[in-house]
This record gives structure tokens, sequence and C-alpha cells, in this order.
């Protein structure tokens, strides 16, 4: 199989009869159990990107760092509107790591102003694009004004059916997973769950670990995890739902990753071998 020189591919492939992701089980919610299907519907991939070195990128033009998050954002834009011809149903980017905080307030204060702006200017499109918009994060800590522009893109795009767009601000993936388990410690024994509840208490485990989302139902696991700026590291982002992801790591930084570029990324995704446990040629 051939890789991209700047992609890394967890757990090797190229053995005949290993699964491809074209033809791989896919773990999704019906009917309160979890259902695992063939072949999806080709606008059913979960992408999510770790958008990195936008600063970086600024910076080793002698620009301030905030010109590379405002060319980032153009980039979202771009990508955003490409990402159903991609075969993309559900596109989560992680825009500000509760790590963030840890910036100077400067920075701090300006990619939040500069979020609040995106959904305030960029709903009407959008609507027109029929693109549904989710925020996945705390919300205690955000400025009023940045809530009241996720409560108003949420309500506004609430009845879209088409790409599912989730941003991930001040978010944490452990944290999301501790407060998931904090929901659900009042239905725990000491035994733990039997054999035939498991899969019943994952799936309730995923539904509580959505409960930020305005419609309080999880997203589909992660098919294809992308970070561009050359780190090849998960930094706390989506833990539980890229359990079966498959990783994507490029040198580019954010602001010059374009449309061409994640064409690739799924185009190496598509022709992976995946195996999610089995032996080549067995599925269950």
């Amino acid at each position: 199989m051939k890789r991209l020189p700047e992609a890394f591919e967890p757990g090797g492939a190229g053995r005949s009869g290993a699964l491809r992701s074209s033809d791989a089980p896919r773990h999704g919610v019906a009917g309160g159990r979890n259902e695992w299907e063939g072949e999806p519907p080709r606008g059913a991939l979960h992408v999510a990107i770790i958008m990195d070195g936008s600063g970086r990128w600024a910076e080793a033009r002698g620009r301030p760092r905030l010109d590379g998050h405002r060319a980032g954002e153009q980039v979202v834009r771009k990508l955003v509107a490409a990402a159903p011809a991609l075969g993309i149903g559900t596109l989560t980017l992680f825009a500000f790591s509760s790590d963030n905080w840890k910036r100077p307030i400067g920075e701090v204060n300006a990619l939040l102003c500069l979020l609040r702006d995106f959904l305030l200017d960029w709903r009407g499109e959008a609507l027109a694009r029929d693109i549904r918009i989710e925020v996945l994060g705390r919300r205690d800590r955000l400025s009023p004004g940045l809530r009241a522009a996720v409560d108003a893109a949420r309500a506004a795009t609430a009845g879209s059916h088409g790409l599912h767009l989730r941003l991930a601000i001040d978010y944490s993936g452990r944290d999301a997973i501790l407060r998931a388990a904090r929901r659900l410690a009042g239905g725990c024994t000491e035994s733990g769950p039997s054999e035939s509840d498991r899969v019943a208490d994952h799936d309730a485990f995923a539904r509580a670990l959505a409960d930020d989302e305005a419609a309080g139902l999880p997203a589909p696991a992660v098919d294809l995890l992308v970070r561009t700026g050359g780190e090849q590291r998960l930094s706390d982002f989506l833990l539980w739902e890229s359990a079966y992801a498959e990783l994507y790591f490029t040198k580019k930084m954010w602001p010059d990753f374009g449309v061409a570029d994640l064409r690739a990324a799924v185009d190496e995704f598509r022709a992976r071998e995946r195996r999610f446990g089995c032996l080549p040629g067995a599925r269950s």
C-alpha cells in the first residue's frame, strides 16, 4: 500500500485479506444499541482535525501570531465548503484546547474573539449550505458574548441536515471522559456491568460523553484524525471517539493546508487496511 511521506500509519498494513476503510465495519448508535454496519454511505465519514501551526506560520513570516489564526480561519471556510464532496458527513475541528488558557492573555482573548466573530458572521452561510453547527467543551469559562454566539449558531442551524460541523472550544478529551463517568457513576455496581450489559453501557457512555451537544446524541466514531503542523500526538482531543481512528500527520502548517491536502488525507484513509482487532480476511 502506498503511503504519503508525511502520513503516519499505526498498526501496519498491507497483508492480503485485511479490511480496507471502504469495507470496514462502522460503529454507530441506532435503536438504543450498538450496530456494526458494512459500507457506510459516502457522506458518513467522520473526520477530526487538530488545526496546528497557525502561530508558527505567522512567526516564520515576521507577522503577528494573530495573522496566522486569521489565515487559518479562511482555511476552515474553504474546507467546510469542500467537505461534503469529499465524502465527509461529520467534521470536528479542535479550535481551542483547555490547555490553550496557558498562552499569553492577549493571544487567548484574540483567539476567542475570532471564534465568536466566526460563529456570528458565518451563520448565514452555514444555513445556506445546510450545515449543522455544534460546539463541544466547557461553557463556564467562555465570555457571555462567545456563549451567546454558540447558542445562536446552534439554534439557527439545528434543523440542517447536511454536514455536521463540530467545533471543540475549551475542550479536553480527558475532562469530557471524567464528566461522562461522573454522570453514569450512580448506575455502577462493585462487580461492574455484566457481559449482556456491556454493549448497552458502551452506548450509554457515548451518549453521556455527548451531553454538551444540543441534540444530546453522540456523533459517529472518528474515522480519520488529521493533525497539521508537524507534531505527532493527539493532545487530549477526542480520546474516546478516536479509539479506532486512522491517524494522518502532516508537516504543513494549518494556513497552508488546503482542499487538495484534505482530499489526499481522505484518499490515504480509503486506501488503508483496517482490521478492528480481527484477523486478516475475517469479519464478524
